[in-house]
């Protein structure tokens, strides 16, 4: 029977992980042949951004955590390598799975094909075509080695065939983050302290910003943030602050009563906001797809997105960078005149259970 490396590294992984870990598990109840080893890179090490997770979203310990967090790009994605490569000779797999796009997933999916094993890529074939976006780069290159593509949408099996991939490579199977969210709703808590305490259903924005085109230039997110203040006419925003955004808002010295800044929250208490709010600004792709199926109006602070079906179905806006173009989007949302989520194909929970069926049947041949 067949063995799989699992691998995550980062927080947006562990949302794409968790169902197939448990999908796994269930399988392994009834087939104790089948094995797998779940491997934690350390890109992200602290508890907020990685422990959590694993806590909240019921993820077994790792199997082994590489610790490869910290530095640039370059010396991470190294650190990744050198420290995979050992683990899957000690451990040998059929199969290498990788989700997302984070250098993660960039750096086992070579390590990998480098020592002849297969790499399937959950979310494979989405595309921003951006090229200044690092998971741009960790995406193209990825399934450039890729065996068997997961795919969440009809737009990202048509940029496969566009490479030349096969049919028989491709899986439509859905969107194993939506999984996660349909299990994880009932959970859902109201995060603990003042700040949220005087929040009223609807009547409050969530906010995220953390690439580089918004929040490295201090005159440029000082004038984002002004245009969103204004925007939102005096209604609470809550702001779970990325570190880096941290140490540029407090540059330029930003302040109101009502941007209610906060630390990075864990997934139930931040999606528990998501879900009661009157609207989300971010600029992340994954809170696009969670606020459209939870059916709150959602403005990305980008020029493109790697995720369409937000844009064609679901309640995302693409309002760019520039801090002028925002106030038509927010008084939309004011006014209560949004786009309703339409439904995306196949995202409906059970996407993690194709996954598995199909990675069964493929290597217990």
């Amino acid at each position: 029977m067949p063995t799989f490396t699992i691998v995550a590294g980062a927080r947006p992984n562990f949302m794409k992980i968790a169902p197939i870990i448990h999908q796994l598990q269930k399988r392994q109840a009834d087939n104790p042949s089948i094995k797998f080893r779940l491997v934690h890179t350390g890109q992200h090490y602290d508890k907020k951004m990685s422990g959590d997770f694993f806590e909240q979203l019921n993820i077994p310990e790792p199997h082994a955590n590489l610790g490869g967090g910290g530095g640039t790009q370059a010396e991470q994605t190294a650190s990744i390598m050198v420290s995979f490569e050992k683990e899957l000779i000690e451990n040998p797999t059929d199969l290498v799975l990788v989700v997302g796009d984070v250098t993660s997933t960039l750096a086992c999916s070579i390590t990998a094909k480098k020592l002849c094993i297969d790499v399937a890529h959950v979310e494979g074939g989405i595309r921003s075509g951006d090229l200044t976006m690092p998971e741009e780069i960790n995406r193209m290159v990825t399934d450039s080695i890729t065996d068997h593509f997961f795919t969440t949408s009809e737009i990202a099996n048509e940029n496969l065939r566009k490479s030349g991939f096969s049919e028989t490579q491709i899986h439509f199977v859905g969107n194993t983050m939506i999984d996660t969210l349909m299990t994880q709703m009932p959970r859902f808590q109201k995060p603990e302290g003042e700040i949220f305490e005087r929040l009223e259903p609807k009547n409050y924005f969530v906010m995220t910003m953390h690439r580089p085109a918004n929040v490295d230039q201090e005159q440029k997110l000082k004038a984002m943030i002004d245009a969103i203040l204004q925007g939102t006419q005096g209604l609470p925003i809550i702001f779970p602050v990325h570190p880096r955004t941290a140490k540029n808002l407090q540059a330029i010295g930003i302040a109101a009563d009502n941007l209610l800044m906060c630390e990075p929250l864990g997934y139930l208490e931040f999606n528990y906001l998501v879900k009661n709010a009157k609207g989300v600004i971010t600029d992340s792709g994954g809170i696009t797809e969670e606020a459209s199926v939870m059916n709150v109006p959602c403005i990305t602070l980008r020029d493109n997105t790697e995720r369409p079906e937000t844009l064609n179905l679901g309640t995302n806006e693409l309002v760019g960078t520039n801090p002028e173009k925002l106030k038509p989007f927010l008084e939309k949302v004011m006014k209560n005149d949004w786009k309703q989520y339409q439904g995306i194909p196949l995202w409906d929970g059970k996407t993690a259970e194709r996954i598995i069926d199909i990675l069964i049947s493929t290597y217990s041949k």
